[in-house]
């Protein structure tokens, strides 16, 4: 397996999401803007997309992959029965878990947006639609999954093309609202949930080759599944530490009227970087590294984890620098429209800036973990991100009455700085990560390439600076032209130091 075609294919699926994610979140913005149905609405979505990121983004592989693998090594009825196991007791779980947020929705929602409560119409509103939206959790937990089930098997195309049908669904919702002028959010809601059982439908017609379900409840678990389960909860958190950090954030804006949807539309923009530089990487790398280490290949494992972190860098480096320089602009082209005020461009663009700091550390996060994951270590990364977490509520807290709600990004990027920092550190000391072994020098030759693309961008913004403003309509057409020259001009870079060819991240 190549570890760069494997981040393209899964990438280019991805990417297609984003962009139609994109159009989605500009449809929203010129029907919706930061309004208080805005407002609920992506409260109501945050709910369950919180755990869809925890579970479909690497986190449920974290702990399925290299147990399930391992199981596999055995024999492939090993594997099956295994699978079949999980697969029940996550159905018996997640009805649970739906069942008690739709009876305790009031409560729940309060919990992730207390600023909500003081407006009982906003409250409202938020509660009904986080009732419509959340059943979407069974059917995208059951899709990660399936997903799981693809990427053991080193089949990355399908699972990362799946999302593509919840933007197809909610551009199609938002679409059909306005020719019949119906109710844009509730449409919205109820799109959600339908998008997660065509997905879930979807990954299952196309798993049918490596895995037929059969679904058994079982009174005694056995000990591999107890072993699984009791790596799922830390992992959960662990690698979900940025979604936790944004979850909280969400919380504390809440109290601050629009800044919840700044956030949101600011995080949506700077996750396109995410799922390309730590999720794809760290998706597509995860299955290797552990069949490496569960067959004792030591020294190929090593080369995994040191391609696996020049990828990142390749990835997140100049999607930090481009997301710095241009966050207005960036904003502006995408979401300058409509509902969505030049002063709402202007509050979403500081929150994306300071998120733009943390995206090289966004991204580490998602990889460095993994090197504990797949050595069935899941209790490290979770203290990690319990220290993240804390550190980030901290920040937040202390400042938010200061500062207001661009704390929120700022708490975020640092508190994931600092986790990097240890992570590396425990990594040395327990001898998972040997640094006189890292490609140092295609890493400051990724440096290099970065610092000349963002020449580049800082020209390109001088001179186009009349094109990108707000009252422009044509100022998406012009950023494009601009993003793309820039990013070709890393890209001649990067292949002028030989950093793109295929031959160089080969996993074996």
């Amino acid at each position: 397996m190549n570890l760069l075609s494997s981040t393209y294919i899964f990438s280019f699926y991805t990417l297609i999401s984003r962009v139609l994610g994109y159009v989605r979140d500009i449809l929203i913005a010129i029907f919706l803007g930061a309004t208080v149905y805005a407002d609920a609405f992506f409260v109501a979505f945050r709910i369950p997309n919180t755990f869809r990121r925890l579970f479909a983004e690497g986190t449920f592989n974290a702990a399925f992959i290299p147990s399930y693998t391992q199981e596999k090594t055995k024999s492939k009825l090993k594997g099956k029965i295994f699978a079949d196991d999980v697969l029940s007791l996550l159905i018996f779980i997640l009805l649970g878990i739906i069942f008690t947020v739709e009876i305790f929705t009031p409560f729940i929602v309060y919990l992730i947006a207390p600023g909500f409560y003081e407006n009982t119409e906003k409250f409202q509103f938020a509660i009904e639609l986080t009732r419509i939206t959340f059943p979407f959790l069974l059917f995208i937990s059951l899709s990660s999954f399936f997903s799981g089930v693809l990427n053991s098997n080193n089949k990355f195309a399908a699972a990362a093309a799946a999302p593509i049908i919840l933007n197809i669904i909610l551009i199609l919702a938002l679409l059909i609202s306005f020719i019949l002028d119906l109710n844009y959010a509730v449409n919205l809601s109820y799109g959600v949930t339908f998008s997660g059982i065509i997905q879930l439908i979807f990954l299952i017609i196309f798993s049918r080759k490596f895995y037929k379900p059969s679904i058994i409840f079982k009174k005694k678990i056995k000990a591999n599944v107890k072993f699984f389960l009791k790596k799922l909860l830390p992992s959960i958190f662990s690698s979900g530490v940025t979604q936790i950090n944004i979850l909280v954030g969400t919380i504390i804006a809440s109290f601050e009227a629009g800044a919840v949807s700044y956030l949101y539309y600011a995080d949506r923009i700077y996750q396109i970087n995410l799922a390309i530089a730590g999720i794809a990487v760290g998706t597509v790398s995860l299955p290797a590294l552990s069949k490496s280490l569960k067959i004792g290949k030591i020294n190929q494992a090593t080369s995994i984890q040191n391609k696996s972190i020049q990828l990142c860098f390749l990835f997140s480096l100049p999607a930090c620098a481009g997301l710095i320089l241009a966050s207005d602009q960036i904003v502006n082209a995408l979401f300058g429209y409509g509902s969505f005020a030049n002063e709402d461009v202007v509050s979403t663009g500081l929150a994306l800036k300071y998120f733009g700091f943390g995206v090289p550390a966004f991204a580490l996060i998602k990889i460095l973990s993994n090197f504990f994951f797949a050595r069935d270590n899941t209790k490290t990364p979770f203290y990690l991100s319990l220290l993240s977490v804390i550190l980030n509520i901290l920040i937040s807290v202390t400042y938010f009455r200061d500062v207001g709600f661009v704390i929120i990004p700022i708490a975020t990027s640092i508190s994931t700085w600092v986790s990097v920092i240890v992570y590396l550190i425990l990594l040395n000391k327990s001898k998972f990560l040997i640094f006189k072994n890292l490609p140092s020098i295609n890493i400051l030759k990724i440096i290099f390439s970065t610092i000349m693309m963002s020449a580049a961008l800082f020209y390109g913004l001088d001179l186009f600076e009349d094109k990108l403003i707000y009252s422009n309509n044509y100022k998406s057409i012009y950023l494009l032209i601009m993003v793309s020259l820039a990013a070709i001009i890393y890209l001649i870079s990067c292949h002028f130091f030989g950093l793109l060819k295929t031959i160089n991240y080969k996993a074996n």
